[in-house]
């Protein structure tokens, strides 16, 4: 029997999905609209040394799968010798069957240093060596064009600087990218527990608008600036990060009060830094909606639910799970505020919890705008539903109670450039979707009118609902 595994058909289970794949999504460009990759690593065209400090440095999908394997955190994120994680990360893949990560090791190694071996400790020094004898011709920039990269929103802070985002406009030679900023302000409220954090960060942000943050509105204004600055080096929308929507009344009195308050070295409760979140994400949307850019909120997770990975390995390092917050009501009051009072702007929602899949599929589905094809998005398949049966879920639920046409397509938010390959996966199971219903009967057999959606929703939504120049994909 022939064995199969990531073959040419691999995901593709009948002629009509081959032909889509093949003749339409294979060879089109990658626009990734959400990412947390360096930009600064993008930026000076970053080599590395070893395959670990490609594949492991920053990449907590792996660090949480070794943990689970039982790997000491010091081959996780300590400062050992690379090849002793490496070694560790080959250990533990063996252990991955069906896990999305077992795909995603195979399929990178593959795409990129065109090694077929299956990846264990019996084969790690020959995958090792073999894939660091390729790396000198491997960078951040060459990785991307490898990918055929147009376009890439990273998340950046709104004190961040941008310089890496104009030396990257500023490149004329080889294939061009448009790298752009995404405004990600969630320390304006998540940071409230900690004066001494958040007064540090408002200090940054007050010296880089040019006025000291001491009250909701300066705050606001500073934020605002931040929001032009991002414009100004090409950005087309802000990202919010949030366990749900508070599904409270706007008061910017009490908010103002929490400002300074936090200012004077006391901390914020939950409830009072609620009052901040709907100020900061509200004005966010005000914004997209004065100038036609783009608000992501990502809404469901419970951050850092380990107080020793915590101490150990700091945030944002696999310790985050899927929460079960509510999150119809403040989600429908937060956007029906917005339509109400004139400023809807386009906006793209994503749910962690597939429990929540209908209900984001009809928030969705509940405003509209003339002339703007579902100016609410339910977003792409995120974190722990960026695998193939999420993507699945997630394609079948939109179809059927939104409209897959107009769907903005798959992004990667990872912070491993080699993530790009969720791309192919994504546009395999869609093309092997759509290709079943066609062969079942349950579509009609207009391979052109199929291959404008899969070309659109591959590329061609998420350029347009973003306002991207043409120049992003040509």
């Amino acid at each position: 029997m022939k064995h199969r595994f990531l073959d040419d058909e691999f995901l593709l289970t009948g002629e009509t999905a081959r032909f889509l794949y093949h003749g339409v999504a294979e060879g089109a460009p990658i626009v990734d609209l959400h990412n947390h990759l360096s930009a600064s690593d993008i930026a000076n065209d970053r080599s590395y040394e070893t395959l670990a400090d490609l594949w492991l440095e920053a990449d907590h999908y792996k660090w949480k799968a070794m943990r689970l394997a039982g790997v000491d955190e010091h081959l996780i994120t300590g400062d050992v010798d690379p090849w002793d994680k490496f070694s560790a990360w080959a250990a533990t893949v063996p252990r991955l069957i069906r896990n999305p990560l077992f795909v995603w090791t195979h399929l990178e190694l593959r795409r990129v240093f065109g090694i077929d071996l299956i990846l264990s400790p019996a084969t790690s020094r020959e995958i090792w060596e073999e894939a660091n004898r390729q790396l000198p011709n491997w960078s951040t920039q060459t990785l991307l064009s490898h990918f055929d990269v147009r376009a890439l929103a990273t998340t950046d802070g709104p004190a961040d600087d941008l310089n890496a985002h104009r030396r990257i406009a500023e490149r004329h030679e080889g294939r061009p990218l448009s790298m752009i900023p995404t405004l990600r302000p969630d320390a304006a409220h998540r940071l409230l527990d900690d004066p001494l954090e958040w007064n540090a960060w408002a200090d940054r942000l007050g010296a880089i608008s040019g006025f000291a943050v001491v009250d909701l509105p300066s705050l606001l204004a500073a934020l605002a600036r931040a929001h032009e600055r991002f414009a100004l080096a090409g950005g087309r929308s802000s990202d919010h990060g949030l366990p749900c929507l508070p599904d409270v009344q706007r008061d910017p009195a009490i908010a103002d009060g929490v400002i300074r308050k936090v200012r004077a070295g006391v901390p914020a409760t939950a409830s009072e830094r609620q009052s901040v979140v709907i100020e900061v994400v509200g004005l966010a949307g005000r914004l997209a909606a004065i100038d036609g850019s783009v608000l992501q909120v990502h809404l469901g997770p419970i951050r850092d639910v380990s107080p020793r990975l915590l101490e150990l390995a700091g945030h944002d390092a696999g310790a985050d799970v899927m929460g079960d917050e509510r999150q119809a009501p403040g989600l429908a009051r937060f956007l029906s505020g917005l339509e109400r009072d004139g400023g809807l702007p386009r906006t793209v929602l994503y749910n962690l919890n597939p429990a929540d899949n209908a209900l984001f599929a009809t928030m969705a589905g509940g405003f509209s705008k003339v002339g703007v094809a579902s100016i609410v998005q339910w977003g792409p398949p995120w974190w722990f539903n960026d695998h193939e049966e999420g993507m699945r879920r997630q394609l079948d639920d939109l179809s059927q109670i939104c409209q897959l046409a107009g769907f903005v397509g798959m992004l990667t938010d990872s912070r491993s450039i080699l993530s790009m390959t969720r791309h192919e996966i994504f546009r395999r199971v869609l093309c092997d979707t759509i290709g079943r219903d066609v062969d079942e009967g349950r579509i009609p057999e207009d391979l052109e009118w199929c291959s404008r959606v899969v070309r659109a929703v591959c590329v061609d939504n998420a350029v347009d609902f973003f306002a991207l120049p043409a120049s992003a994909v040509v």
